[in-house]
């Protein structure tokens, strides 16, 4: 007799294959063009007209139907309560390692929840942002363990979501720039009572927990509505990062502003190995010892093949 931890009937996740999953789109339409399909696109990545009817339509209705009940429960609290609150935003969290296309997954949501006509307003905030800015990573020894997270400003962040879900007028967030790899002194995103947020980054589902630390009170994720986790396999992820570089230093690296400047002149062979070298030291073990362990955390995980199409779709039961 199987045990309970063995029966397929005690997973926490509903699996759909691809095809199932597309049938749940029903009559969605499609409010996207394919010039703005292209737009949306990560460098590198794969997106096209059947990846975003497939996969992104019917999470897209999903969504919706999420983010209706969720305006109907805070409306009949508000009647209980006799308040007269502004509503406060729907959080969408998207986790995922580096290269994997969790920002192409968060734009392109946010263009289509957008075109739904109850919730119009769609904020997309990354937490690059909430990274401490270079000069405390190096006092602190922290550079290489960029994107760690003890590398980010995690009070901020949590502050900033309480901000939002206590209704605040406007809150602030601030702006990274990928072109010098660091946080913009004095530049913010200001964030004005949006319909739905849309937070992505490394880091969004993790506890926060630091070696020899307790663990924080809050976590992010008591803020979220809804979590969604793109996952691939670890040797599909690193292909990605590598070719990503390839193509990053024969363009963004070349700007004389960038913080990558000095490896536009690497042979490809150099890239290369500069590439995967930065994969072994940072991103692999980031992945490995905290960004694949808050996988199970998420409401819903997009899990791709290594042709960067997402293959199948694993939802959490209510």
């Amino acid at each position: 007799m199987a045990s309970a931890t063995s029966s397929p009937s005690a997973s926490m996740f509903i699996e759909l294959e691809r095809d199932a999953w597309r049938a749940l789109r029903a009559a969605t339409p499609l409010p996207l063009e394919s010039s703005e399909i292209d737009a949306l696109r990560g460098l590198g990545e794969h997106l096209d007209l059947d990846e975003v009817v497939d996969v992104y339509l019917p999470l897209s209705r999903l969504l919706n139907l999420q983010v209706a009940a969720a305006q109907r429960l805070w409306a009949d609290q508000q009647a209980f309560l006799g308040a007269t609150v502004q509503k406060v935003p729907f959080i969408i969290a998207i986790a995922g390692s580096v290269a994997v296309g969790k920002s192409t997954t968060a734009r392109i949501l946010q263009a289509l929840l957008k075109r739904w006509p109850d919730h119009p307003r769609v904020e997309l905030v990354t937490t690059d942002g909430f990274l401490f800015p270079n000069g405390v990573l190096t006092e602190r020894g922290l550079m290489k363990r960029k994107g760690f997270p003890e590398s980010y400003d995690r009070r901020g962040l949590v502050r900033f979501l309480a901000e939002l879900k206590a209704g605040r007028a406007e809150v602030m967030a601030p702006v990274y720039s990928h072109l010098v790899y660091d946080v913009v002194p004095g530049e913010a995103q200001a964030i004005r009572q949006p319909d739905i947020l849309i937070l992505e980054g490394l880091n969004v589902l993790q506890t926060g927990a630091q070696e020899g630390k307790q663990l924080p009170t809050t976590f992010l994720s008591d803020f979220f509505d809804f979590s969604i986790y793109v996952d691939a396999h670890e040797s599909d992820i690193r292909k990605w990062y590598v070719d990503r570089f390839l193509k990053l230093q024969q363009t963004a690296f070349r700007d004389e502003r960038s913080y990558f400047r000095r490896f536009s002149e690497l042979s490809t062979e150099q890239a290369v190995s500069m590439a995967e070298s930065v994969w072994g030291e940072i991103n692999g073990p980031n992945l490995v010892h905290n960004i694949a362990p808050s996988r199970s955390r998420a409401r819903l995980i997009l899990l791709k093949g290594p042709d960067h199409k997402v293959k199948r779709v694993r939802l959490r039961k209510m």
